[in-house]
């Protein structure tokens, strides 16, 4: 399990939950509620290390240090 920040918040646009990972640049997911955002925040993190894993891009070390709710 990967220790980095998560920001859920809703967007009234579309009417869903977006959550992002600002410590991996562009990463985000959305869900209809908060657990599947924060189910496919999850996801998008794992990929997204896959990802640079496999081109030998940097990782960023997982601050850990916040948790936010909004």
């Amino acid at each position: 399990m990967h220790k980095y920040e998560i920001i859920i918040y809703w967007e009234r646009q579309d009417d869903i939950y977006i959550a992002e990972a600002p410590e991996l640049a562009g990463c985000k997911a959305h869900g209809k509620n908060y657990d599947e955002a924060l189910a496919n925040i999850k996801d998008a993190i794992a990929l997204w290390i896959e990802t640079a894993n496999e081109f030998g891009d940097y990782i960023p070390e997982a601050k850990g240090a916040k948790l936010r709710y909004a």
